[in-house]
């Protein structure tokens, strides 16, 4: 056995050799290329998870994105509830998101229409209550609610019912001194369970105020100590996850408005009074101008029944295409315009002897100096002209108005 083993392998040295310098049993070799395989396998997945940061830049796998990804969504899809995918990170395309964006107006618009069927005997004990106070309406809540009541309050201020907005907190540290027994209170809070108010609410019972609640919940302490509750419950926030007051403010706000409007008509406020109340800006000038501030009374363009249309055109060209026809006491009879020349050249040559009696036009539009410039612009508007003889009482021809003044004095 042994001399067979000498003559089929080379003689191997007796110098002594480094172990770690032998080649590895044909066993090892084929179980470190086993693992070497595995370890390929693995590599990229471990190297995905760790994400090596290194001079040379960043591995990353697709194949762990991906898996990390369903996880992921796996986990979204069981902690969003009624089929709700909250597809954070995930880049959404521009129909999906005008398709959100539609269904959020939609969802409040349902929420604003739902609150008409709940306008009854609470909602007119809340109007009755501000008709009856003598002194203001003190409106107050926290957060969103908070900046629905500061325009809840600018609102019923600006239509004639004096209104104040009171922080809650800043209340309890000095400002419940505006606050007196003639008050009436409109506090807001979808839960109707802000601690925030319920120390204003007691204060505010104290002083002897009357409060009217605007609250998502009709067994709320803020409802039960209410004297009046108007229910601004929704079935759900257009936030994705039902968290943003989005439409539980916007339905607070419609209720608001509604209280405002009610307590408007009940007053019998006017256009006048509205526009006492904005002076400033395009909206007060449209509602305060009166024709008086735009009519031109100097050089009035007036001509006798018996005068001929050569008088005529020149004054329609002097004085900018209308031309009242008056009496002996400038009474009107009826005005010219440069439509009335045009439509005369196109039937008659001869057209300067022709008297301006037979071309006038016998019932034209008129204005007094006292009307709104706005209405003056509104008739002029409808049908089609460009100037209204200004009357006075004995139907004397006064003034002109233009378009073109009325528009510099900002009455459109």
């Amino acid at each position: 056995m042994s001399a067979q083993v000498a003559s089929t392998h080379p003689t191997v040295s007796a110098t002594p050799v480094d172990s770690t310098s032998m080649p590895p049993p044909r066993d090892s070799v084929e179980a470190d290329a086993t693992l070497g395989s595995a370890a390929r396998s693995i590599g990229p997945a471990i190297a995905s998870e760790h994400a090596i940061d290194g001079s040379a830049g960043r591995i990353a796998s697709n194949e762990s994105v991906d898996a990390g990804e369903a996880r992921a969504s796996v986990k979204r899809g069981a902690d969003g509830g009624a089929g709700e995918t909250a597809e954070e990170g995930v880049a959404m395309t521009t129909a999906e998101m005008l398709e959100r964006a539609r269904r959020v107006i939609r969802q409040e618009a349902e929420a604003v229409a739902a609150l008409e069927g709940r306008i009854g005997d609470d909602f007119a004990r809340a109007v009755e209550l501000m008709l009856e106070g003598r002194g203001r309406v003190i409106v107050s809540g926290i957060g969103k609610s908070g900046i629905i009541g500061r325009k809840i309050a600018a609102t019923l201020t600006s239509t004639g019912t004096p209104a104040t907005f009171l922080h809650p907190v800043e209340a309890l540290h000095g400002d419940l001194g505006i606050v007196g027994p003639d008050d009436v209170a409109i506090l807001l809070s979808k839960s109707g369970e802000s601690e925030e108010l319920h120390g204003l609410l007691e204060s505010l019972g104290r002083v002897g105020v009357r409060v009217i609640a605007l609250t998502g919940r009709l067994d709320s302490s803020l409802a039960r100590q209410a004297d009046a509750v108007l229910d601004c419950s929704v079935a759900q926030e257009a936030c994705p996850h039902d968290l943003a007051p989005t439409t539980s403010t916007t339905a607070a706000m419609a209720m608001g408005d509604a209280l405002a409007v009610a307590l408007l008509l009940r007053r019998g406020f006017g256009r006048e009074d509205f526009a006492r109340f904005h002076p400033g800006g395009s909206l007060g000038r449209r509602l305060l101008l009166r024709v008086r501030d735009a009519m031109v009374s100097d050089g009035l363009p007036l001509l006798p029944p018996d005068a001929t249309m050569r008088e005529c055109l020149v004054l329609l060209a002097e004085r900018r295409g209308t031309v009242a026809v008056v009496d002996g006491e400038r009474r009107l009879l009826g005005v010219v315009t440069s439509g009335d020349l045009t439509r005369l050249m196109e039937r008659e040559e001869h057209f300067f002897p022709v008297a301006v009696s037979t071309v006038m036009t016998n019932d034209p539009r008129t204005a007094e100096p006292d009307d709104l410039a706005a209405a003056a612009v509104g008739i002029m508007e409808r049908h089609g002209i460009m100037a209204l003889p200004v009357l006075d009482e004995a139907r004397r021809v006064i003034a002109m108005v233009h378009l073109h003044d009325l528009m510099r004095a900002g009455a459109v």
